[in-house]
């Protein structure tokens, strides 16, 4: 099942709970169905985690967290998907979310200089985050839903693949 998968590379949720730096949280993580691994809740965390990796903030992990808590998503894999976005990949996502948020706007795109400065950046940001935010929230949504929708089509899809090899292995046996 996708659940041993899942398993393999979680950490537990007593380590979690113990975490000196989540005490804050109090009893909020203590909710079972934020480390359970169902259905369910991993739909709703692949929704959580692909949202927010799209979303060009600090402290995304925080977000998703924040988010996650209250629909009961699994939070391990709510907070790791945010890591679709690293230093390698950004880059390329946020830049096709700004061409996407161009397109969206209908506003024209900026040209990227040959050397690519602090100043430079500093000088276009004014013009750059409607589109970039407006195309990462698109993304963002879209991603979300078809996160969710695959994970719950694909854990079904599993689970009746499972049974028909339990029921052909039990009709070999007899």
């Amino acid at each position: 099942m996708p659940r041993r998968l899942f398993k393999r590379y979680m950490p537990s949720p007593d380590s979690i709970k113990g975490n000196k730096s989540l005490r804050f949280l109090g009893t909020l993580i203590h909710d079972p169905n934020l480390w359970h691994l169902n259905r369910h809740s991993v739909a709703r965390a692949m929704a959580v985690g692909l949202f927010w990796a799209m979303i060009p903030m600090p402290m995304q992990m925080l977000a998703a967290a924040a988010v996650a808590i209250p629909l009961r998503a699994n939070l391990p894999i709510s907070i790791g998907l945010v890591w679709l976005t690293n230093p390698i990949t950004m880059p390329p996502v946020f830049y096709c979310s700004y061409k996407l948020g161009a397109w969206l706007s209908d506003t024209p795109t900026m040209r990227m200089p040959e050397h690519l400065t602090l100043e430079w950046m500093a000088a276009e940001l004014t013009h750059l985050w409607k589109p970039l935010y407006l195309g990462s929230f698109v993304a963002g949504v879209v991603l979300a839903i078809l996160g969710y929708c695959l994970t719950m089509l694909y854990w079904r899809w599993w689970v009746q693949h499972s049974w028909r090899k339990r029921q052909e292995s039990r009709q070999k046996q007899l």
